[in-house]
């Protein structure tokens, strides 16, 4: 008879969770998944092009309903789970029904985070961080509609770039120095910022919301320094918080995430806990990638192997706004640690190396991304580069010999 097994969370660590599972051990257990928006999982990694319109709702779509149910999983979605009861060992939905478990995971993800301004109540302030919020956004988003988003990191300069595509006169207001400091050093930074002022988008840095504007709508946005930015639409893109209420209502370890060990199970040993909402030695990790090795190590886990997580690189690969950016491991520097920089203004390309010890400990780069995977396999294998350091810099093909001909 199949182990019941219930997952409370319907996203991308869910998905790949219940691939990778019903691959290693099909029928082992019966698997429901709980989730509280109204549709399938999708790919929030989609939800800048969704806003900018380059795809439809379908296409965020990760598996389609067929998917599910050759799988033999039970879906509820549309439903919220408001307690867990680890000593009777079942999840309680909203309207009072009752799912057991003998195994559960908590994959409840992030919330976006709000920040309590004066004025945020107001019609036209909106966060990014799921398909609702797009539909709110595209609802008040037209060729010329003054928007501002705060916050200068990922999320924010994503739904900068939607809101661009969509015909929006759009100004980023960020706290910090530089843009998406947690990935890029200054000078990457600086490469991106004028990227985005030359497609029309407006930065203002070192800039702190102080409070909104508007009686019965957003008129705009005040800063601490006095300066006033007009607005007729007002997106928070601050950060995201881990989702902890139900593990704090089952009385589990919560720190800022849900602590888990290196088998990602909770101090209760039959519930475990992946992706955003988890807190594995003291980090909680906000990106997809982390979020899909914890997904291969717990499968194994629940498959019956010894599998352990060891904690996740972080590397990011992506575009943003249409500027292609990289940045893997230690891209600062600690003392002791060489960069090794190439600039090409000219293609308003940048590319710096951090070697430390004969090996390539962090990357960053911006226009020219076409090496990054390798780059990346190189600071993660803890290869030396000894014998490709005249051409690292270059690229692959330049500090690779070709290879022998049979």
């Amino acid at each position: 008879m199949s182990e019941p097994l219930v997952i409370i969370g319907n996203g991308m660590a869910a998905t790949r969770l219940v691939d990778e599972l019903t691959t290693l051990v099909p029928g082992r257990y019966a698997i429901a998944v709980i989730g509280e928006e109204p549709s399938l999982a999708y790919n929030r990694v989609l939800l800048s092009s969704l806003l900018a319109r380059e795809i439809d709702e379908e296409a965020v779509i990760l598996k389609d309903a067929a998917w599910w149910r050759d799988r033999g999983v039970t879906l509820v979605y549309g439903r919220r789970a408001v307690e867990i009861d680890t000593r009777g060992k079942f999840v309680r939905l909203r309207g009072g029904a009752k799912l057991d478990y003998s195994k559960l995971v908590l994959a409840l993800g992030s919330e976006a985070v709000r920040l309590p301004l004066p004025g945020a109540d107001l019609p036209g302030v909106v966060t990014f961080r799921e398909k609702s919020d797009v539909d709110a956004i595209l609802s008040r988003a037209r060729p010329g509609t003054r928007a501002v988003v705060i916050g200068g990191g990922l999320l924010g300069l994503e739904a900068a770039y939607g809101l661009t595509k969509a015909g929006a006169d759009v100004s980023v207001v960020h706290l910090m120095d530089r843009l998406m400091e947690r990935q890029l050093d200054a000078e990457a930074a600086g490469l991106l910022e004028a990227a985005l002022e030359d497609r029309g988008i407006h930065v203002f840095l070192n800039a702190e919301s102080e409070a909104v504007q508007g009686r019965r709508k957003v008129a705009g946005l005040r800063l601490k320094d006095g300066r006033n930015i007009p607005a007729d639409l007002i997106v928070m893109a601050v950060g995201i918080r881990p989702n902890v209420r139900l593990a704090r209502g089952a009385d589990l370890t919560v720190n800022r995430g849900i602590v888990v060990g290196d088998d990602l199970a909770t101090d209760d040993p039959d519930v475990y806990a992946l992706g955003e909402c988890a807190e594995h030695r003291g980090t909680c990790y906000g990106l997809v990638e982390p979020a899909y090795e914890q997904a291969r190590t717990l499968a194994r886990a629940l498959a019956g192997h010894d599998a352990r997580y060891q904690g996740s690189l972080l590397a990011t690969n992506l575009k943003v706004s249409g500027v292609n950016v990289f940045s893997a491991g230690d891209f600062l520097g600690t003392p002791g640690s060489e960069p090794i920089v190439l600039r090409d203004p000219g293609r308003k390309s940048y590319r710096k190396l951090v070697i430390n010890q004969d090996r390539l400990t962090g990357a960053v780069l911006v226009g020219d991304t076409t090496d990054a995977l390798w780059y990346l396999d190189l600071i993660r294998s803890g290869a030396p580069i000894e014998q490709l350091r005249d051409g690292l810099v270059f690229g692959r093909a330049f500090a690779e010999p070709p290879a022998r001909a049979a």
